[in-house]
Order: structure tokens, then sequence, then C-alpha cells
């Protein structure tokens, strides 16, 4: 893909997410087509789906929660007090809120993401849930606005099918990741090869975590060239319960599927 088809979906994903900051839209997930059609205006009924508790759900000041994802990341990445933890495509900044009280104040939580809106929407977030240990930084996955060997765990919650990039992603993981750092994402998969009126469809197909999906074999690939070991990705087939409302009609769970990704950094 050219530079400027990859700036193309760069710009149409922020616009998306833009939108949501700002009118914090109805969604069923990050996924959810445009036109609104959700399975519910209850975001912590859609979170409960992904798998977030009702503890985690009451714990994170209101606004934070955005009904978006497609798992809960910061329940399969073990996190311990002290660690720094960074939040890829970190939205309103759920996932960073749910981590910082795992890794209490000794340690500290950094949010990324490149749309404006998400990152003053989180701040604002943090400031009224008196969060002291979060930090939210405008930029893309791509090109990390993080030092070398700065963090010691990487989450992210349906974002990184939406680069254009992926290789690119994976290798600022790498930078940013200290020794024995690691991964834990939640992300969607594709299953199978994507019909020709989905191929065709990029404006609600890629914006919706579906275009943008790679197969478990191409991750794996991606995760090993950047210098990953220990790499794990596991798909959750009961994941299609919730993915198959995210677009009214396309079947996507014949496509895609959740799918938990781990890794270490030697």
């Amino acid at each position: 893909m050219s530079n400027h088809g990859k700036d193309q979906i760069r710009q149409m994903v922020r616009s998306r997410y833009k939108e949501i900051a700002l009118q914090g839209v109805n969604q069923s997930s990050c996924c959810s087509s445009s036109n609104g059609s959700s399975i519910s205006s209850d975001f912590n009924k859609v979170s409960s789906k992904l798998g977030y508790t009702n503890h985690e759900l009451s714990s994170v000041p209101d606004g934070a929660n955005l009904g978006l994802g497609c798992g809960n990341p910061q329940a399969i990445a073990d996190l311990k007090p002290g660690e720094v933890v960074l939040d890829l495509g970190s939205g309103g900044g759920f996932d960073c809120f749910l981590a910082a009280r795992q890794v209490t104040e000794t340690g500290a939580v950094i949010g990324v993401d490149m749309t404006p809106e998400m990152i003053s929407r989180a701040r604002s977030n943090a400031e009224n849930g008196g969060f002291t240990n979060t930090e939210f930084r405008l930029g893309e996955i791509e090109y990390l606005p993080v030092a070398d060997n700065a963090v010691d765990v990487i989450i992210s919650n349906c974002v990184i099918n939406l680069s254009p990039d992926k290789p690119q992603v994976f290798k600022e993981a790498y930078r940013v990741l200290k020794s024995g750092g690691r991964i834990a994402i939640s992300d969607v998969v594709a299953t199978t090869e994507f019909p020709l009126e989905i191929k065709n469809n990029l404006g609600e197909f890629y914006a919706g975590c579906v275009l943008g999906a790679s197969s478990i074999q191409d991750l794996e690939l991606m995760l090993k060239q950047s210098g990953f070991v220990q790499i794990s990705i596991e798909p959750k087939n009961e994941s299609k319960e919730f993915i198959k409302d995210w677009v009214t009609g396309a079947n996507i769970e014949d496509y895609i599927v959740s799918a938990v990704m781990k890794a270490v950094k030697p």
C-alpha cells in the first residue's frame, strides 16, 4: 500500500473516532456501523459481553467507557504494582484507568491515541476520576511518542487492526518495551478471505474493525520479524456472538473473530 493510501486510511479512522469522542455515539463496539446500529445504548452492558466485570465497569470515571473494543486486555496482562503500562489507541481512557488501579500509584500508565478529541476526553476523565498515574499522549501507534526501553507492558483493545502498517506497529512496540517486557492485546483476526462486497466497501468496513484484520499466521510472522518470542495468538470463537452485531446483515462473524495476542521481548 502506498504512503498516500495509508494516510487516507488514517484520516478515515481519525474522523470516525473524532465523531465518537465528541458525541459519545451509541456503539456496540469499535466495529459498529456508523448508522448507529447497536445491540444496546448501555455501554456497560456492551462491555460486560467483552469480559469486563461489574466491579471494573463501576471503577472508571463517567465518560471513559465508550463501549469500544473486542475484549478485556488488562485482564490478561497480569499487571503488577510498579509497572509501566502503555495502551495503544487509548480512546477515552477506559483500559488505562483499569490498568492504573492494578499498577497502583507506584506504577504508571501511558495512553497513546491519534485523535485529539479522544486525548482531550481521556485527560478530562483522568482529572474527574482523580487519576494521577495516567498520562495521555497524542500520536500514531506506528510512531510512538515513547522512549526506548521505557515500558513493562503494552495493552491494546481492537486497535492494531485499524493500522495500515502493522509491521511498523510491532517494531515500535518492541522498541519501547524493556527487556523482558510483554504485550497483552485483544484484537480481531481474519479467519478466511473477505468477499468482494466487503473488500469493495472500504469506508464502512476498515474503520469498522473488519477489513484491517490480519490472519493469525501473518500476525505471528510480523511479531517474529520484530524480534518477539513466546508468541501466542488464541482466537475466541465465542466472540462471534457479539461480532455478528457489528454490521447488520453482513455476516462478518464468518470472516473475523476476536483473539488474545501475547508475546515477550527477550
